[in-house]
């Protein structure tokens, strides 16, 4: 057992050379962001699916802290900490442990599926203040890319979503900008995005809280009533979820229930938008039928993807392996564009092997003044050698 490990070891190790040597020569800096980060920063970065992942504590001092469960946004802080006027272009790779909870197998599944690492390996780029977005995007794509190669991998296939994409569209449709906040809000969540364009056609039956008393229009007011509610209920505040998120979330539904509902027609649109899924100069011109016959237009946000498959093709980036699919967000809340994984063929989507994409809107919320351009990837690097010796053998 120590053989097998220390063979895994050694076998990552040289994995991740051969990858960071691919980086460093193409002039990112590695870099050691810390492994213990502020928790309440990082955690309104993630979004609730890695929030409630993330180990979470506090130490003597009182400070809650957090393992960081990517590095992503640690590598962010950094460029964050050195560059506060966040007008200088940089280039950062790295390499370390991040940490995630991740359930036991559950009784009656699959025996086969091991339980995943709460502690694994995580390489991979950020480039931050690139003037040239679809340069910088076409950059890192092809350096993941070929760093995958690189370590041996050979059979993969590629996924992409463009979260811009989807902002046009949502945006081109006549409803309440609320409602559109919303969608865009739970677009990483589709089984809470399609329950509520559900609820927002009118089409809710859900009778649950119907005797709790119509919520004032002050949020102070509405607290009190809901923590009343809740205390003669019974309902205990468990969960990550504050009594003003609460609260919040039951005032969204009120207005929603007061708001006339969307039209069968708009609805359907957006499902048939979330549908599109084929090859991605195909997936185009599917969309562009689409949006001629509802009638809007989306021309720029179309443009800049088609310029961008343009630029990929150009540097010798081959997607004939690669597949566009508009509900692709990945899990992450803090992307705003182009997304990206690398996959085994047989995977679901689940547990990619190398991902990324565009996050231009994340250093703003770790105290940046104004948005920075910024685009990164992360390289699961025991997925990735536990696919090249399944290649090999």
């Amino acid at each position: 057992m120590h053989a097998e490990t220390a063979h895994k070891f050694e076998a990552l190790e040289t994995l991740a050379a051969v990858m960071r040597a691919l980086f460093t020569n193409a002039g990112f800096e590695p870099v050691a962001p810390a492994i213990l980060q502020p928790a309440e920063l990082l955690l309104d970065c993630y979004g609730e699916a890695l929030r409630a992942r993330t180990y979470v504590f506090t130490d003597l001092d009182g400070y809650e802290l957090c393992l960081r469960p990517d590095l992503t946004v640690p590598t962010a802080r950094l460029y964050l900490e050195r560059n506060p006027a966040v007008h200088d272009e940089a280039r950062y790779c790295y390499s370390g442990p991040a940490f995630r909870y991740s359930p036991a197998t559950s009784p009656g599944s699959d025996a086969s599926q091991e339980t995943p690492p709460r502690e694994f390996r995580q390489l991979g780029l950020e480039l931050y203040a690139m003037h040239d977005r679809l340069a910088a995007e076409a950059e890192i794509f092809r350096l993941t890319v070929e760093g995958v190669e690189q370590a041996g991998l050979s059979d993969y296939r590629i996924r992409i979503g463009d979260l811009g994409l989807f902002t046009a569209f949502i945006d081109a449709i006549d409803m309440p900008d609320r409602w559109r906040a919303r969608l865009k809000h739970h677009f990483w969540r589709p089984d809470i995005f399609h329950r509520l364009l559900h609820e927002l056609s009118g089409n809710n039956n859900s009778t649950a809280n119907e005797d709790l008393p119509h919520l004032p229009d002050d949020h102070l007011a509405a607290m009190l009533v809901v923590s009343n509610y809740m205390r003669d209920k019974n309902i205990p505040l468990t969960g990550t979820r504050t009594l003003e998120e609460i609260t919040w979330r039951l005032m969204d539904r009120q207005l929603d229930s007061d708001a006339p509902p969307l039209s069968t027609e708009t609805t359907q649109l957006i499902e048939d938008y979330l549908a599109i899924d084929g090859p991605p100069r195909a997936a185009m011109a599917r969309l562009g039928d689409l949006t001629e016959n509802a009638g809007i237009s989306i021309d720029k946000a179309v443009q800049r993807f088609e310029k961008r498959l343009d630029l990929f093709r150009d540097q010798g980036i081959d997607l004939k392996n690669a597949v566009f699919n508009a509900e692709f967000g990945r899990d992450f809340e803090y992307y705003t564009g182009f997304v990206f994984q690398i996959e085994t063929p047989e995977d679901d989507g689940t547990r990619p092997l190398a991902g990324g994409g565009r996050y231009d809107r994340l250093l703003q919320k770790l105290g940046a003044l104004e948005k920075v351009r910024a685009i990164g990837c992360a390289i699961h690097t025991e997925r990735l050698l536990a696919a090249i010796e399944g290649d090999i053998e």
